[in-house]
């Protein structure tokens, strides 16, 4: 592979975009995931509670394409959510970044919901309760209590969270499709790319979503030593 082979004003939006989609989706998904396993882990049992988190799992194990599918009808200028969007914006979500940033959340939720629900059954319920005594606010337990014994489970969510969003491909294109310079991500990109046998730009955009991979995994593992 030569570097005169690469196109470099086609080479980096595509990583600006899924920086910015995978930045922005670990943080909503990290934010939506911390409140649904703090809801699921404090609540205790009750009926239906079983499948409740069954469905919340389903983008676990469903295919990306069935995902991306359920989204377009959700989301579609048919839906009722997707006229209300284009009326209330003035263009419809589908096929927008922010149609990228909704398909990253959804298949990164159960990775980072079950990351944090199993830091926070780890927690022993009776500091909590200790702190209560005393006259602490909810607020005041989870920022001083909860949340710094499950820091570590927190972190690896948004790890989670945001290397999902990196890599996610089939929903993505599903909704957000595969427009250069709009919503084209790495993964899409990289398809693309080898679909039409430039083998030079794939292999820069793979080496790429290697090296942002490998930069998280090497910071994480310095601030765990």
């Amino acid at each position: 592979m030569s570097m005169q082979d690469i196109d470099w004003n086609e080479y980096w939006p595509p990583i600006r975009l899924s920086l910015q989609v995978a930045l922005l989706s670990s943080v909503l998904v990290i934010i939506l995931g911390l409140l649904v396993a703090w809801s699921m882990s404090r609540l205790g049992l009750y009926k239906g509670k079983t499948v409740v988190e069954t469905v919340l799992m389903l983008p676990l194990v469903l295919p990306p394409t069935v995902v991306g599918f359920l989204l377009l009808i959700l989301l579609g200028r048919k839906s009722g959510f997707g006229r209300f969007v284009e009326q209330w914006f003035g263009e419809p979500i589908i096929f927008s970044w922010w149609a990228g940033v909704i398909a990253a959340v959804v298949v990164a939720f159960p990775l980072v919901y079950r990351t944090l629900k199993m830091g926070l059954s780890s927690v022993d319920q009776d500091l909590e309760n200790a702190g209560r005594s005393m006259g602490a606010s909810e607020w005041q337990v989870f920022r001083y209590i909860t949340f710094p014994l499950i820091f570590p489970s927190f972190k690896a969510a948004f790890i989670l969270g945001f290397a999902r969003g990196l890599g996610e491909f089939g929903a993505t294109l599903m909704i957000a499709g595969n427009i250069p310079g709009k919503t084209q991500t790495i993964p899409t990109a990289i398809y693309i790319a080898v679909d039409s046998g430039h083998l030079p730009m794939a292999w820069a955009w793979t080496c790429s979503i290697i090296l942002i991979s490998f930069i998280m995994l090497l910071l994480t593992g310095q601030k765990n030593n």
